[in-house]
């Protein structure tokens, strides 16, 4: 995930100081519970500053991982036990050490995701900065890890950290990597294929842990090979993947959590679902997290690197890190016949209807959405915020800039946006050399031949907050917007709790909305609509078939206590979605359809 790696010559060489030695079982699986153990060497004098991770790779909010962390103990080099400060929640000082210091602690883990951790008598889901403590003033030495397996178990292991002879030990130049390292321990099914560049010979890796047939196994496989070609084309040439690997980390099963979360050259994949039932938007997830592999993982923004684990982590540019990596991420589905031009629109639809009608649009552009990651991106809070009216994903947002720039470069500039995205991976990726919004901005000057175009699309929709003609330049490649539901008759969306007394709102109304104008706000009861008493989801779809959009209807409803009463008018439902032209019975021209295969054909063939 960090940039400045050591170049692969280096990472074999001779290490100075002591590694720091780590030793991971499980005893206690069946209650979700492992044994850690660290032993840290050559500690100078003055208290061993021990730390459990605030932040994780691929996350930008704060995550107080030491909630999970308990029985800690410290010995030293004899044997002795050490006293323990806690400086604050997340530190352990340890006193009167004589150059060794031993941790042991129990971690409780029952959360498998892309963030957390997740241990059973099935396996063991590990995300080390939710897994490992580590210690100030150590984090640049080597590190080794043994794990060991439940007896019986017939546990692998399956991570990118470098291998050794034996199968369960496993070593990491530094804390940096480690950290950005899970570790998938269980009785998995491998799949590895070849793939080479210019550079040499790479192995992808997949590690699934599901109760899937071996059929939807292959296709899985079949499908997330055709990604990775379809991926390289894009860039010209794969990263240098440390080791020579990459390995998808796949979780299907009942009792993990949804999520998809990118490493340097791993990813973690995981859903709750089974595998035959998601095959389409597990090889979405699929397509996202490795696109990663280039944007972000080494095509990395300044706020990103260096990755400080114990703060969140402050970027403008994720618009453009996880946003561009969103458009592509269904752009190569398509371009791998995975999915269709339908499918391939619908997954635009509600990404281009987001940016054209949010009402967030008034309050940050793409890079002050950027800035609000620390609050959204799976970030825990009790309280309500206000952000489905002053917020829009910048996963959303840059996924609609990427479309409306790769239509623009290619319908005025003869290139597209492949050409822009090798460009940054020349200048940066492939040097692993941070860039500002600014280089962002001169590498599309030089990519299109246009610093005024590159300028004012900055200014216009990076900088400012002005959504792109998406309608226009949809219709080059014969597509088109149109409403999803046509002449429908809403007061808004509203998220709706139904109860003998009425509808109870459960979030913010949206600004400019019927609801909104009446002052309907969240933890208020609509209590009748139209005369109708509004205790059942069909009385508001009764409601809202008897009327146009334009007609007036009464409301009531209970606000802090007090029953209010206004008249609210109609509104239609602007939500759009995009179609091919075929669909609405409409003929493609020749320049549509060739600018369309174009966009979307194959790039490997």
């Amino acid at each position: 995930m960090l940039a400045f790696y050591l170049t692969l010559a280096l990472f074999f060489a001779p290490q100075s100081a002591s590694p720091v030695l780590y030793e991971v079982s499980f005893p206690n699986a069946v209650h979700h519970e492992a044994e850690i153990r660290v032993t840290f060497s050559e500690v100078p004098a003055g208290p061993l500053e021990v730390r459990m991770s605030r932040s994780s790779p691929g996350r930008y909010a704060i995550h107080e991982f030491a909630k999970n962390v308990y029985s800690v103990k410290a010995v030293d080099g004899q044997g002795a036990a050490l006293r323990i400060d806690r400086p604050d929640p997340y530190g352990w000082d340890v006193m009167g050490h004589d150059g060794t210091v031993t941790i042991s602690y129990t971690l409780f883990a029952d959360h498998a995701d892309g963030t957390y951790s997740g241990i059973d008598e099935t396996h063991a889901h590990l995300n080390m900065p939710a897994t490992f403590m580590w210690a100030r003033g150590m984090t640049d030495r080597p590190i080794r890890v043994t794990f060991r397996r439940p007896v019986g178990s017939g546990w692998k292991a399956a991570t990118q950290l470098a291998p050794t002879a034996n199968p369960l030990i496993f070593t990491a130049r530094d804390l940096d990597y480690f950290l950005d390292s899970p570790a998938e321990l269980s009785d998995f099914e491998l799949r590895e294929w070849q793939v080479a560049d210019q550079s040499g010979e790479y192995t992808i890796r997949v590690a699934m842990h599901s109760r899937g047939s071996d059929a939807a196994l292959e296709e899985y496989v079949d499908g997330t090979m055709r990604l990775v070609e379809e991926a390289q084309a894009v860039f010209g040439e794969y990263p240098r993947f440390d080791y020579g690997t990459y390995t998808f980390i796949a979780d299907y099963l009942p009792w993990v959590y949804g999520d998809g979360m990118e490493h340097r050259n791993s990813t973690i994949l995981a859903s709750s679902r089974t595998l035959e039932s998601g095959a389409s938007s597990f090889l979405g997830t699929v397509s996202h997290e490795f696109f990663h592999a280039w944007n972000v993982e080494r095509i990395r923004p300044v706020g990103l690197e260096p990755f400080d684990f114990e703060r969140a982590n402050l970027s403008g540019a994720l618009w453009f890190a996880e946003g561009f990596t969103s458009y592509y991420g269904g752009l190569l589905m398509r371009r791998a016949g995975i999915i269709d031009d339908r499918d391939f629109a619908r997954r635009l639809s509600d990404r281009v209807s987001t940016v054209l009608f949010s009402p967030a649009r008034d309050y940050y552009g793409p890079v002050g959405m950027s800035h609000q990651a620390p609050f959204v991106d799976e970030a825990r809070h009790v309280d309500v915020t206000n952000g489905d009216n002053t917020f829009i994903s910048y996963y959303t947002w840059g996924a609609v800039i990427a479309l409306a720039l790769d239509l623009t470069l290619r319908a005025e500039h003869d290139t597209d946006l492949d050409a822009y995205m090798r460009a940054v991976w020349q200048r940066h990726g492939a040097k692993e050399v941070p860039y500002t919004i600014t280089d962002l901005e001169r590498i599309l000057a030089e990519v299109s031949n246009d610093a005024v175009f590159a300028w004012r699309f900055f200014d216009n929709y990076v900088h400012g907050q002005e959504a792109p003609d998406i309608e226009t330049l949809l219709a080059l490649a014969g597509f088109a917007l149109r409403p999803a539901r046509p002449g429908e008759a809403t007061f808004g969306w509203a998220e709706l709790e139904y109860g003998e007394r009425g509808a109870r709102v459960t979030r913010p109304t949206i600004i400019g909305t019927p609801l909104y104008e009446a002052g309907v706000d969240h933890r208020d009861v609509i209590l009748q609509l139209d005369g109708r008493p509004m205790m059942a989801p069909d009385v508001l779809e009764f409601v809202m078939k008897s009327h146009q959009p334009g007609d007036t209807v009464e409301i009531e409803f209970e606000s802090r206590g007090a029953v209010e009463r206004a008249t609210i008018t109609l509104m239609e439902n602007q939500w759009m979605r995009v179609v091919p032209l075929e669909e609405v019975g409409m003929e493609l021209s020749a320049e549509q359809r060739a600018f369309r295969g174009d966009w979307l054909s194959s790039k490997t063939e």
